[in-house]
């Protein structure tokens, strides 16, 4: 499985950014499919999740309401939609999947398989 992480950028704070995470190498049933980022100085952390065959998302509560994760089925592709964009979501963003983890781990750094990461900077 390979992933392929994009849409990162430069933007003001109260902007928008739509990352993508391109994936290749299988079919993805069963999978779950999350973000994680790492902002200077810290570790990483879990964004959100979704599974990929009943689309079930997961958040956690900084991102609830601003982010929206969501799949295209046909294009293996998952995107994070990030709204109202603040300069402490300033960070390294991460897409991973695995198709063993439960999704009552999704915020576990557990997942076998790491995108490259797309830098997310927002200015104040």
């Amino acid at each position: 499985v390979q992933l392929q992480a994009s849409g990162g950028g430069l933007v003001q704070a109260g902007g928008s950014l739509r990352l993508s995470c391109a994936a290749s190498g299988r079919t993805f049933s069963g999978y779950v499919m999350a973000w994680f980022r790492r902002a200077p100085g810290k570790e990483r952390e879990a964004i959100a999740a979704i599974t990929w065959s009943g689309g079930n998302t997961y958040y956690v509560d900084s991102a609830r309401g601003r982010f929206t994760i969501s799949r295209d089925n046909a294009k293996n592709t998952v995107f994070l939609q990030m709204n109202s964009l603040k300069p402490e979501d300033t960070a390294v963003y991460y897409c991973a999947a695995d198709e063993s983890l439960s999704p009552a781990n999704w915020r576990r750094r557990l997942y076998a398989c790491w995108g490259q990461g797309t830098q997310v900077t927002v200015s104040s």
